[in-house]
């Protein structure tokens, strides 16, 4: 997939598995955004509308996982964290000339669903809203995450009070908006970082008062530094 490439929305009776060899695979669902590097694998249950996004040049695998596999792994979209075994299993079974029905492809496909199963969700989910006073916010903070602009005043932007949109973040994505804004905030780092932005100017664009607060959510959600992160990406062992 070139950069900035979409795919519309669409579903499948079957789940799929989806690992993006190099590049940012981001999928969206009306539930939430999930981003997926590298080293990540993404998972969409069987009959799941989604739509997707590349960043960067990306390289997609995909593996189709039948219902009986499927009623395995959770029953909504998530990310997981590949391992190695998790990988090499998954790419043989996708490079295998053999059909993946076959013996060996239903024992590899057994390993990397056992290795999902007891892998921990990436907590890099981004719950969208439903609630239209609700979407007018985050699709502004979507269009410009680093805007520093208060609830209270994005509510007089969108015509809503601050009191309203507090308990509305609250009732329907299960947490608060400075929450809400700092993970999406970590998902365009991931996306930027990927793309070999520097830490300082990927704090820096993202609204961050200083790169030592940046570093402290990345690595709180992420699991690693940004500085690590992006080593990584670009030493060909990511």
């Amino acid at each position: 997939m070139a950069h900035g490439e979409r795919v519309p929305a669409h579903s499948h009776e079957f789940g799929q598995l989806r690992y993006a060899v190099s590049g940012v695979l981001v999928t969206s669902t009306a539930a939430g955004v999930w981003t997926a590097p590298t080293d990540r694998i993404s998972w969409v249950p069987p009959f799941h509308a989604h739509w997707s996004r590349s960043y960067g040049e990306t390289h997609v695998r995909f593996v189709t996982v039948p219902a009986p596999h499927a009623a395995q792994l959770p029953a909504h979209p998530s990310v997981f964290v590949a391992s190695a075994l998790m990988r090499e299993a998954f790419l043989a079974l996708v490079d295998d000339p053999e059909p993946e029905d076959g013996a060996r492809g239903r024992l590899l496909l057994q390993v990397v669903v056992a290795e999902l199963a007891r892998a921990p969700e990436e907590p890099l989910r981004l719950p969208e809203p439903r609630d239209p006073r609700l979407r007018d916010v985050t699709s502004l903070l979507h269009d410009d995450p680093a805007s520093g602009a208060s609830l209270a005043e994005l509510g007089r932007t969108t015509g809503s009070s601050e009191r309203t949109l507090s308990r509305l973040f609250h009732a329907e994505l299960s947490m608060g908006f400075q929450q809400w804004r700092t993970l999406l905030r970590v998902q365009r780092a991931v996306v930027e970082l990927s793309g070999g932005a520097s830490v300082t100017d990927t704090a820096v664009g993202l609204g961050w008062a200083n790169p030592s607060s940046f570093i402290e959510a990345f690595t709180r959600l992420v699991g690693e530094t940004p500085g690590r992160y992006r080593a990584r990406r670009h030493s060909g062992h990511g």
